[in-house]
């Protein structure tokens, strides 16, 4: 099937149900574990849940974002917005990120991105709805501390936010040392550090 008869395979019918999406996504689980990602298709999930094909390519275009979506953490990796200070909010989200990527399912997730294409579906949607997502998060909370006159506005916001960020996603690819508290602490009070010193306080 195209990606255009799946998009439009999509848009007919009834929405498929919570229950039919759930099965389907906990099949593609069972399969990413026991077998890897080389073994997820689209009729193999059909087999293992039962769901049928057109009910699958209403919700995903292909196997690689079904993966992801199968993947994907199921905890909030935004902001704490109940924090009304930058080194709380930040320390909150870096401890969701190493929590979630430290599972079982976050390294399969690095599994997977590791066999697949830079270019390919599964790797963008975890690039634009983790990394950036995440990136972009710590930016807001960084806007809102110079709103409130808690820090002054970084000159180099993109650099800072790279090395706050990046370490992360690093780790969870690599595996050379692991993703945990100690190292997400530790990625906050050096950036926090950083912007100590560029504000000269």
């Amino acid at each position: 099937m195209s990606q255009d008869e799946s998009s439009r395979a999509r848009l007919r019918g009834r929405p498929p149900s919570t229950a039919a999406r759930n099965k389907a996504l906990q099949a593609a689980r069972d399969i990413l574990l026991s077998e890897g990602f080389g073994r997820l298709t689209i009729e193999a999930v059909v087999a293992k849940s039962g769901i049928s094909k057109p009910t699958l390519y209403r919700n995903w275009a292909n196997a690689s974002e079904l993966a992801m979506a199968a993947l994907m953490p199921d905890q909030d990796l935004q902001v704490d917005k109940t924090r009304s200070d930058l080194a709380g909010s930040l320390r909150g989200q870096m401890h969701s990120l190493v929590t979630v990527f430290a599972t079982t399912r976050g390294r399969q997730i690095a599994l997977a991105l590791a066999a697949s294409d830079p270019e390919s579906e599964m790797t963008k949607a975890f690039r634009n709805r983790v990394i950036l997502s995440s990136r972009e998060a710590g930016r807001r909370l960084m806007d809102d501390a110079v709103a409130r006159g808690e820090i002054a506005a970084p000159a180099e916001i993109e650099t800072l936010l790279d090395m706050i960020y990046a370490p992360v996603f690093y780790r969870l690819l690599v595996g050379h040392l692991p993703l945990d508290i100690h190292f997400a602490d530790n990625l906050v009070n050096r950036a926090l550090t950083l912007l100590a010193e560029s504000d000269g306080r």
